[in-house]
Parts: C-alpha cells; structure tokens; sequence
C-alpha cells in the first residue's frame, strides 16, 4: 500500500506543470473532446511506466542492496532539483493528427513526450525502491491522471488558478526526502 500511495503522490505532485499536462491543455484546447484524450493518457501512461517500472525491477535485480541504495538516494535527489525547474511544451508538432485520430494523437503524443520526463524516471526509481511493480506502475498511472485529467476536463483556466511555483516545491521536497532516506538506508532490506 506504501507503493502505491507514495508512487500516486509523487508523480502527481511531480506532473503539476510539466510538459505532458502542457500537451494535455494543448489538445483539449485543439480537439475539444475529452473522453478521446483522457483514454490516450491513459493507454499511453500504463505502457510508458510499465516499461519504465520493468526497468527498475531490473536494476534492483541487477545491482547489490548498497548500490542500489546509492543508486536510488542520487536519482531521489535528482528529481528533486529536475522537479524544480519548469518545463516547456514545443508547440511543433504537438497537435497535428497524422491521421491517428484524437485518441491515437493523445497515446501517441503522451508516450513519446513521456520518454526521459521526470515522472518516467521517477516511475523507474520507484520500482527499484518497492518491490511491488503492480503497485507502483498502478500508483505512478493515478498520479499521472490525478494532474492530466483536471487539465484535459477543466482546461487552461483551472491550469492558471493553481500555484505551480508552490506545488513544484513540495514535490522537490518529497523527492529530497526519498532521496536521503534512501541514502540513510531507511526501509532497506
């Protein structure tokens, strides 16, 4: 259950302001069809983290216990810097169709710009550190919906009401917290 809660949380504090919730207002502003996009958030969301979360489980079967609490209290500590920076969505290309439809846009459009994103590497850390899979690519999913769905239903007007400055904050915050209870050894086996 700790996978899980803390998985959701983080990703969903670490996805205020980043670039897939900046697609998800572009193609809600684009498409106006909510239904479509949210289903490719979704698809697109439990494909990247499955893959991501598959390889977290692999690093820990990889690497020692001490290793991998390095690994882990460096990369904890990392998000945290990388979650305060802003991030900036390319307009090129963003909205274009190709033919996929609005659904086949947003699975699409969500994969790719979710490659190397923070919540990516997040979703590989936290695998690493619980050894629930199920748990985490579940958390790291509803954390990824808990912020892009808001954003695709409410659009850019809720998107502007919430502090991002303050938000982006508390999620470097969680982030540092793994981060050195990791390097601590705390919750090692």
């Amino acid at each position: 259950m700790e996978a899980l809660l803390v998985s959701t949380g983080v990703v969903a504090l670490a996805e205020i302001g980043d670039k897939t919730q900046l697609l998800s207002l572009v193609l809600a502003a684009r498409f106006r069809k909510p239904l479509p996009i949210i289903a490719g958030i979704l698809v697109a969301t439990l494909l990247n983290h499955a893959l991501a979360g598959a390889l977290g489980a692999w690093i820990t079967s990889a690497v020692g216990p001490a290793a991998m609490r390095w690994i882990l209290g460096i990369s904890f500590l990392a998000m945290a810097a990388w979650t305060l920076v802003p991030d900036r969505l390319d307009d090129e290309g963003a909205t274009g169709t190709s033919g996929r439809g609005v659904f086949g846009t947003a699975l699409v459009s969500f994969f790719l710009l979710e490659m190397g994103d923070k919540t990516q590497v997040a979703t590989v850390a936290l695998a690493a550190r619980y050894p629930s899979l199920f748990a985490v690519v579940s958390g790291t999913t509803l954390g990824m919906m808990i912020a892009n769905v808001p954003a695709v239903l409410l659009g850019e007007k809720a998107a502007t009401r919430l502090p991002i400055a303050a938000i982006r904050t508390v999620a470097a915050a969680v982030f540092a917290v793994l981060g050195a209870l990791a390097l601590v050894g705390v919750g090692a086996p």
